[in-house]
């Protein structure tokens, strides 16, 4: 009976999936770079023996149970400040079987709104792609950063760095949007040294730090990122997708109920507020977020209208010098034509107005306040309150209102002087870190 020639497998050594433990245990003294493929991508190796009573048979045995519980979704590590982010060449999107897709006429560009680029991309981030320069996910693009921008713009190829400007036209920082990416193409080492992210909205109002939307090891990631970048910053360029088109306003539901996607007019009243639930509430947050509100937001502005909708939309109308009932955060006719046009006062320092209350605890704004690239004035309270605790010492300079590492460190060093331990002492400031901070 003939016998099929296996391929011999190396494990990857940094992998805890089911797969490479099996491996790592059969194989303990396996040397590295037989193959640089994860052994889940090689079914040849899996199912390549007949039915027989070999050892290996039956240690291949075990293999699919343990392959069939892989799950490409599960968190990785947290991925660095630098991306390690090595780059395939142009390709056609992959389909079933691995086979390539057949090329279109010609690679112009498809027609996509900015929302749809944000929600393609967003649908990566919450998979959490694993990385990969060869690999290609259920959509056809490739793991690494360039076929990710690909996906998202819905490009007809995968490209690398060195291809996808000529897909967009060079901007400047002034005119971002979300959608448009930053992309640093290294010529001498174009596979190693190159990167490119996807913008998705300022955080701040000074425009320092953006919601970045990237593919790098271990996983495709989302966060708060330094304009351009955390290193190669002065060599970043923007560009915008030449495919980008204008967002149209559909019919209402049958229903009659609103649910058209975000235009430029002003589509009403009775789209913002309570219950409200359409792509309207979702670009009036990312135009908040633009001009300076993003510190109301614990995620990406959503469809569903919330309290952080209401006080994002409050705190704009204040900077206006707007009182009453100009500023009851509903978004009348004149606010939405001024974040439409990009007129009128940013939100200064995040926050305006009393400080509310959260988790029934007075003056506590909630956790969203001191995340990574949070720029409010709940920073500054925080941090001189720290100081008047005796913790004054991880402070260089006076507490300020952008969090940062000297925050983290103070708010972790009084969480141990309570007791806490583990994620009890995380060195973000929760309900009980406030009341007893400030009691």
């Amino acid at each position: 009976m003939e016998s099929r020639v296996f391929e011999e497998i190396d494990p990857a050594s940094d992998c805890d999936c089911p797969l490479c433990l099996h491996w790592r245990r059969v194989l303990p003294h396996s040397r590295s770079g037989r193959t640089s493929a994860h052994p889940a991508a090689r079914p040849q190796a899996l199912g390549g023996a007949r039915a027989g009573g070999t050892p290996m048979a039956l240690a291949l045995a075990a293999v699919p149970a343990a392959a069939a519980s892989y799950d490409p979704h599960r968190p990785g590590v947290p991925a660095g400040d630098e991306p390690d982010s090595p780059q395939g060449g142009t390709a056609l999107p992959h389909g079933p079987g691995g086979r390539p897709a057949k090329p279109s006429a010609a690679p112009k560009p498809t027609a996509i709104t900015r929302t749809e680029i944000i929600d393609r991309a967003r649908t990566w981030a919450t998979a959490k792609v694993p990385y990969s320069v060869s690999a290609c996910w259920a959509d056809g693009y490739r793991q690494d950063c360039s076929g990710y921008v690909s996906m998202a713009w819905k490009l007809p190829g995968n490209e690398w760095t060195g291809s996808l400007a000529r897909y967009g036209e060079e901007i400047s920082k002034e005119e971002l949007q979300p959608g448009d990416i930053l992309l640093f193409h290294h010529a001498s080492d174009s596979e190693n040294g190159s990167h490119v992210t996807i913008f998705g909205g300022w955080t701040d109002w000074a425009h320092t730090h953006y919601t970045a939307y990237e593919q790098t090891r271990p996983h495709t990631r989302r966060q708060s990122t330094p304009y351009a970048y955390w290193n190669n910053s002065d060599r970043y360029v923007p560009y915008r997708y030449k495919g980008v088109t204008p967002e149209e306003p559909a019919p209402a539901s049958d229903s009659g109920r609103p649910g058209a996607p975000a235009g430029t007019p002003y589509p009403g009243a009775a789209y913002f507020g309570p219950g409200a639930n359409n792509t309207y509430v979702t670009q009036l947050g990312r135009m908040l977020v633009a001009r300076g509100a993003g510190g109301f937001y614990a995620s990406d502005p959503g469809p569903r209208w919330s309290d952080a909708g209401r006080r994002a939309t409050r705190a704009f109308q204040l900077a206006q010098g707007w009182r009453g009932a100009d500023a009851d955060g509903l978004p009348g006719p004149r606010t939405w034509e001024l974040l439409i046009t990009g007129k009128g006062k940013d939100v200064k320092g995040g926050v305006v107005g009393p400080p509310p209350a959260s988790h029934g605890v007075p003056g506590y704004p909630g956790r969203a306040m001191f995340r990574p690239g949070a720029d409010n004035t709940y920073i500054t309270q925080l941090g001189r309150q720290l100081v008047r605790k005796g913790f004054g010492r991880f402070y260089s300079a006076g507490p300020g209102p952008r969090w940062g590492e000297a925050d983290r460190r103070a708010v972790e060093a009084f969480q141990r002087t309570q007791g806490w331990r583990g994620g009890a002492a995380d060195g973000c400031p929760g309900p009980e870190t406030w009341r007893r901070l400030f009691s």
